[in-house]
């Protein structure tokens, strides 16, 4: 096989990649479809990524030819425990995908949280994103809040934030703070940079400790806040372009496309408002007037009521005769 040089390589971009970034899967998902012989380019099945194309080809999948890619878009999402974090379960056990809002387009999750596991979870239609967000040179911290069975001590935590060894696997160091104590258990913050399958679990029960509710909090600059369980909220594409360093022009079609909320709590108040100030109690976030003086120096009345003066006396006999 010949090795192409950078003078012959073909225009274009990688097949593999041209699926990711249209949503349709992973790149290495991707890979795994071409090799099944399920996509085609101008007509001919293919059985290998390792192909350029150009906006020029036509590329279907299963026979459905490849739509244009939406703009790249990143969604933040409250996964409830009991959720596996796949498309689909051999055992038959609900996913996340299960209670997605039906407008979003397809999406594929920024790594997983395993069943037993809920809190934050990245969601994108961007195949480039994911693999950006899941590199481990990205070294994004990943914030959890974990709660423990047993009492332990603050220093049964320092094998942990130095870094251990487990059956043969090498776990970066961890910070580990042990929160408060709350009857038979205890409530830690631990944060990590790597994702490992169980990490978390599976360090606690190196030392000693059975984990019994894991909730991530954050990961990297993206935050859980105020999301409730299976709520989704989509981020600005301002945001998705200034927290992964990219160029307006690097994430394809985000410097014209309209950011689209959903199912999710708004963030920093009601368009208008001045951050870090609350909405004033039974106003629906509006400014509360004071009342205007009145002619007299009075008040003005309270709202839905109406002050009319009384009439004083009238006065008594004959009016007086006018001068004529």
């Amino acid at each position: 096989m010949s090795t192409q040089t950078p003078s012959s390589t073909p225009p274009g971009d990688r097949i593999a990649k041209v699926l990711a970034r249209a949503g349709v899967a992973s790149r290495r998902e991707a890979e795994r479809m071409i090799e099944a012989g399920r996509v085609s380019v101008n007509g001919e099945t293919i059985d290998s990524p390792a192909l350029n194309v150009t906006d020029a080809d036509r590329i279907a999948v299963d026979g459905k030819p490849l739509t244009a890619p939406e703009p790249a878009r990143l969604w933040l999402y409250h996964k409830p425990a009991g959720r596996v974090t796949t498309a689909r379960d051999e055992l038959g056990r609900p996913t996340i995908f299960d209670d997605l809002p039906e407008e979003m387009p397809r999406v594929m999750s920024v790594g997983r949280l395993d069943l037993n596991s809920e809190g934050l979870l990245l969601l994108t239609n961007d195949g480039a994103i994911k693999r950006q967000l899941e590199l481990p040179s990205t070294g994004w911290l990943r914030k959890y809040r974990v709660r423990i069975k047993g009492r332990p001590k603050d220093e049964d935590f320092e094998p942990l934030r130095k870094g251990i060894s487990i059956d043969g696997e090498r776990f970066q160091p961890m910070i580990v703070n042990l929160d408060r104590q709350q009857g038979a258990n205890a409530w830690l913050t631990v944060g990590l940079r790597e994702g490992k399958n169980r990490e978390i679990r599976r360090a606690m029960e190196e030392l000693g400790f059975s984990v019994n509710r894991l909730i991530r909090v954050s990961y990297g600059p993206f935050q859980l806040g105020n999301l409730k369980p299976g709520e989704v909220d989509e981020l600005r594409r301002r945001v998705i372009r200034d927290q992964l360093g990219l160029e307006a022009g690097e994430i394809e079609g985000t410097a014209t496309a309209k950011p689209r909320l959903r199912r999710g709590p708004r963030r920093g108040g009601k368009p208008g408002g001045k951050p870090g100030t609350a909405p004033e109690a039974g106003t629906g976030g509006k400014p509360q007037r004071k009342p205007a003086a009145k002619p007299d120096g009075r008040p003005g009345s309270k709202p839905g009521f109406k002050q009319r003066a009384k009439p004083g006396p009238r006065p008594q006999g004959k009016r007086p005769k006018r001068d004529t």
